[in-house]
């Protein structure tokens, strides 16, 4: 029988590891980034076409390579970072293991210059599909320039699983995002298709995430600080009123590395139970600094999953750092981006005399006692969600009911709210129990719908312009959804790249509240996006609708259920939240009996 194994040619086991390593732009983006930091460069600039399809460059000022290092690098395994295999245990520096290069070369049209200080000449690389085409001495500035283009396009199949170029940017931007804050010492530019989407400047932690993430995060995040023998922790995490339904916030770095760990996140969303609803998630930019020693980075072709041996214990310290955080800062702290984060403890004179503080107050003030002849205890009011219940659009007169109707509420039915999640009310032969969040949801959704396909639109002209600031793939992803935005009643007007100005919104909307609403609908229609939800009008209606639907745990008076229940019962699906999962449970005098 003749022989059947054979050795793979250098090509075919090239793409083969290129699939491990690079298996969208951002892959190569990451790498290529990487690379510059490794080579020490300060200044590092990232420029993309087509979402990275035609082109990703790579331009640093780092140490750059000579003429034999410039081949060589595109060798599988070649390193200059690991000498023997104890040194993967010592290792500090992002790439190591030498196969990036090697794998973009091989499904990629490669064009690198690089020149070292001490040389006048730099040195001009060609490689197509990992075969080298031309190696020529050539004029280039210190640093090191890799234009990687026309990614997969020796393998059609991996170029058509692509998705669309929103999609593929959102994820280089990502990757951008998290290089460019663990490494806050060096100045990054990101340019796609022309556009200069961030300009960030040297300086510290805190500007970096501003520099990123706007100006307004001074408001959001509190300083975060421990250290350890097994750990040192800094950083910031968010304020429990900001936190969101996703998780496009959260950034974990071991030693400078962005990494992915399920029980480290675990630890720093623990310490937020109770102070944030349930399925929303805070805002945390975390930097673990860890004896190599003592962690394995080698795990995975990415290096974004880590173990630590100390792993029990890094988990308590940074859960309790967070809650120390929280519980510190809570009442007055606020996170300064300007340089200098000295606080100023100028001594008093020795001849100053403080001053007593005086307190005022009125004598025949009685809390007990309300304005009639009546001595009951007088209740404050709950905040009122009349404004929920107000019409966007004109009432459905005829609304269009499900194929099963349900039993309409008996008009005696008073209404109970039970933990400020469920209304309960009668039926003429049984009890419901509403879920007052998904129901309301569901009016809204219904409601938003409606008046995007209303020629006239139901908006509020703001007393005072708005002006929100947005990160760049926000601002895209604004520009995405301003068509459909209009049509429900916002005015927005773009004032520059990232900078917009709302001077109209739907009917109830606060002012006081459209930046961070935006944001939210920016991240639900960003999510919904990415689950194939592709139908832009309704993921917007849902947004929007998720975000100002009645919070779980709010206790509406009897005439907002009874509101909210005639509200449901028009809709045209009250069964269903827009989500899909039930509004309601019936439960008939039989099934009542049948507990007895």
């Amino acid at each position: 029988m003749s022989d059947i194994i054979n050795i793979l040619p250098d090509s075919v086991a090239n793409q083969i590891a290129a699939g491990e390593v690079v298996d969208r732009p951002a892959s190569a983006v990451k790498e290529l980034l990487e690379n510059a930091m490794d080579a020490g460069a300060t200044e590092i600039c990232l420029i993309v076409k087509d979402a990275g399809r035609t082109l990703i460059q790579v331009v640093d000022n780092g140490c750059g390579m000579s003429d034999s290092d410039a081949l060589v690098c595109f060798e599988r395994h070649a390193t200059s970072k690991i000498r023997k295999a104890d040194d993967l245990f010592a290792i500090r520096t992002m790439g190591f293991r030498g196969e990036a290069l090697a794998s973009i070369a091989a499904v990629a049209q490669v064009e690198m210059k690089t020149r070292q200080h001490e040389n006048k000449l730099g040195t001009q690389v060609i490689i197509e599909g990992s075969e080298v085409k031309e190696q020529s001495p050539c004029m280039c500035s210190v640093g090191t320039s890799i234009a990687v283009k026309n990614l997969f396009f020796n393998i059609p199949a991996r170029r058509n699983f692509l998705k669309k170029d929103s999609v593929e940017l959102s994820h280089i931007e990502e990757t951008f995002k998290r290089i460019a804050l663990a490494n806050y010492g060096v100045a990054f530019s990101f340019h796609s298709n022309g556009r200069l989407l961030y300009d960030l400047k040297p300086g510290n932690f805190a500007q970096r995430i501003a520099g990123i993430f706007g100006l307004n995060f001074n408001e959001r995040l509190y300083h975060i600080e421990e250290h350890t023998e097994p750990v040192s922790v800094r950083g910031y995490v968010g304020k429990a009123e900001y936190a969101k339904r996703a998780r496009g916030e959260q950034y974990l770095f071991v030693n400078n590395r962005y990494i992915k760990h399920p029980g480290l996140s675990a630890a720093i969303e623990r310490a937020y139970s109770e102070l944030i609803p349930d399925h929303t998630y805070p805002a945390y930019f975390i930097l673990l600094d860890v004896d190599p020693q003592r962690m394995d980075v080698n795990i995975h072709p990415t290096k974004t999953e880590v173990r630590f041996i100390d792993e029990s214990v890094i988990f308590a310290v940074l859960r309790a750092a967070t809650k120390k955080a929280l519980g510190q800062f809570s009442l007055a702290n606020e996170l300064e981006f300007n340089p200098s984060t000295e606080i100023d403890f100028t001594p008093a004179k020795r001849d100053y005399i403080p001053e007593t503080p005086k307190v005022s107050f009125n004598p025949n003030y009685n809390p007990f006692r309300s304005s009639g002849t009546d001595h009951n205890v007088s209740v404050s009011k709950k905040p009122s969600l009349e404004s929920f219940f107000d019409t966007v659009v004109p009432e459905m007169t005829e609304p269009l009911m499900p194929e099963k109707p349900v039993e309409p509420v008996a008009s005696a039915a008073v209404p109970i709210n039970y933990q400020g999640r469920y209304i309960i009310t009668t039926l003429k032969s049984g009890i419901v129990v509403i879920d007052q969040r998904r129901a309301h949801e569901r009016i809204l959704y219904e409601r938003f719908l409606a008046a995007s396909e209303e020629k006239e639109k139901h908006a509020q002209q703001l007393l005072f312009p708005v002006t929100c600031v947005f990160n760049a793939s926000e601002s895209e992803i604004l520009n995405e959804m301003m068509p459909e935005l209009r049509r429900l009643g916002f005015v927005i007007e773009t004032l520059s790249t990232n900078t917009f100005v709302v001077t109209a919104t739907p009917n109830d909307i606060k002012d006081n509240g459209i930046q961070q609403l935006l944001e939210q609908i920016i991240d639900e229609y960003r999510s919904n996006m990415l689950q194939k939800f592709s139908d832009r009008d309704k993921n917007i209606c849902l947004s929007l609708a998720r975000q100002m639907a009645v919070r779980v745990g709010t206790v509406l008076k009897p005439e907002e259920m009874q509101q909210l229940i005639a509200d449901l019962f028009s809709c045209q699906a009250p069964d269903m939240s827009p989500s899909g999962k039930r509004t309601m449970i019936v439960l008939s005098e039989k099934d009542i009996d049948d507990k007895f």
